[in-house]
């Protein structure tokens, strides 16, 4: 909504390149851009002369695509640049000039998007900051709006599943479920969308295999290959793996990072969505079959240090702790960080989705997240934010009573097979179980996976989990923080 109204505002409907002076830091609270990029352009950061001239220029003067370029206020450009581009100022001011731009920035949890669906129905003088405050409280946050938006956003969904093809769009699909989890939670609307994105899981049963050939340069797009993207995109960076969080979770602790610049994008974990299997292979860029204990963490560290080894550092260029008072010595330039709250929270969650929105407002509230990124920006860290997997409410079909492979004991989504003759009789017995194509995997086991909202709990019991190939499991944020862009 509020990526439509800057899309409109600046005209880019009708031109080729657009200029964004971005006065209030917009695009960290919204991210709007992402809009734009629906639309076919091409999202560029300005950030000096040198880097455009030698980047972008000729990207530009080729007229081969649509290039939307973002800058902050007070930044050089050169007037020939600027002529190249339609320039619009992007600000609270001029975005919503009916309001009290004082009384809307010092609301951190404001939605943009219901400010915009909101504001677009005004055509009141609101510009008195008592009545700026009077109409977030009583339109924008008013619950009849949020379910009109939520309504709005659930026919978006359907139709953006129906036109998936690839992986770009299934993010694109994933970022805009969560917002609706996260607004449906925050105002006690019920929403059921879980089946709408069923035809996921088909992506993944067909294509998941083939995502190691995929490259980009905002991801990735499959965690085994984080180590890689990280160090050809920075000289010293750190990786602060959250355990278990979604773009749901994600969505929720990203609200205590005002003023913090930050690009958003998204990866694949690694199937069986385990942590013992994902998070080894995002920290060695290595697939399930390379590693040396997929189903064991007791080698997690050894595999880290082996692969930023391979990568050119020494030994005691690199760190790896767990918890965010987590601290490195000044050699270090490689380096990881693991949080297990969040995977801890579904666990022993107890209400469902519900109560994770709870638990993880309180620890965005904390500030221990982000005080950690702010220490290691200060240190002179590029910081990195992804997860290992992601994590979707179940119901329990059952305990499974099986001989395989045991994988990681609070993990009931999936199960492992050595003896092959056990899998018909598992099959029969749980009907919404999905064979899965061993993607990556040891091929002398066999994979079985609960399909959407199953789990091997006990019967009729309501939990969190992970470790299957639903949308919410699989696709896990991607968060780039430079320290160059938020150091002074």
């Amino acid at each position: 909504m509020f990526g439509a109204y800057v899309y409109e505002k600046s005209s880019a409907e009708y031109e080729k390149n657009v200029l964004l002076i971005d006065v209030d830091g917009l695009e960290e609270k919204t991210e709007y851009s992402a809009y734009f990029s629906n639309q076919g352009f091409l999202i560029v950061r300005y950030e000096n002369d040198l880097i455009y001239r030698s980047k972008i220029e000729g990207r530009v003067k080729s007229g081969l695509e649509k290039i939307l370029l973002i800058a902050r206020p007070g930044i050089y450009i050169p007037y020939d640049v600027q002529k190249c581009f339609r320039t619009t100022n992007i600000s609270i001011a001029e975005m919503f000039p009916k309001l009290n731009a004082s009384a809307v920035k010092e609301d951190p949890d404001l939605d943009y998007d219901l400010l915009t669906m909101a504001y677009r129905k005004n055509f009141s003088d609101l510009s008195s900051y008592k009545a700026t405050k009077d109409f977030i409280r009583d339109s924008v946050r008013d619950k009849a709006n949020v379910k009109k938006y939520i309504d709005n956003l659930c026919g978006e969904l359907e139709t953006a599943v129906g036109n998936a093809k690839n992986y770009r769009d299934w993010f694109s699909v994933s970022e805009k479920k969560a917002s609706i989890h996260v607004l449906a939670e925050q105002y006690g609307i019920t929403v059921d969308i879980e089946d709408l994105c069923r035809p996921f899981i088909d992506f993944i049963l067909k294509g998941f295999g083939k995502l190691s050939a995929e490259m980009a340069g905002d991801t990735p797009v499959l965690v085994s290959r984080a180590m890689d993207y990280m160090n050809d995109h920075s000289k010293k960076f750190l990786i602060i793996v959250m355990d278990g969080m979604s773009e749901f979770d994600w969505k929720i602790l990203s609200r205590s990072f005002d003023g913090i610049r930050y690009d958003h994008s998204h990866a694949m974990a690694m199937i069986p969505t385990v942590t013992s299997v994902s998070r080894q292979c995002l920290l060695s860029n290595k697939f399930p079959v390379e590693l040396e204990c997929p189903w064991s963490q007791s080698k997690e560290k050894k595999e880290f240090i082996d692969c930023a080894k391979s990568l050119g550092y020494a030994e005691a260029q690199i760190g790896y702790e767990r918890g965010y008072d987590a601290d490195f010595g000044p050699a270090v330039s490689c380096a990881a960080i693991i949080i297990n709250d969040v995977d801890d929270m579904v666990h022993g969650q107890l209400q469902g989705r519900t109560g994770m929105y709870n638990d993880i407002s309180l620890l965005m509230k904390q500030g221990k997240l982000i005080g950690t990124v702010r220490r290691m920006l200060k240190a002179g860290f590029d910081v990195y934010i992804s997860a290992d997997h992601g994590n979707t409410p179940c119901t329990g079909m059952g305990k499974l009573m099986k001989s395989g492979v045991e994988t990681e004991t609070k993990s009931h989504r999936m199960v492992v097979l050595k003896d092959f003759a056990d899998k018909d009789a598992i099959l029969e017995k749980y009907p919404g179980l999905i064979e899965y194509p061993k993607y990556y995997l040891d091929k002398q086991f066999d994979y079985l996976i609960c399909g959407i909202g199953g789990s091997f709990d006990a019967k009729g019991e309501e939990v969190m989990n992970h470790g299957g190939i639903t949308i919410d499991e699989v696709i896990v944020p991607f968060i780039k923080i430079k320290a160059v862009d938020n150091n002074g």
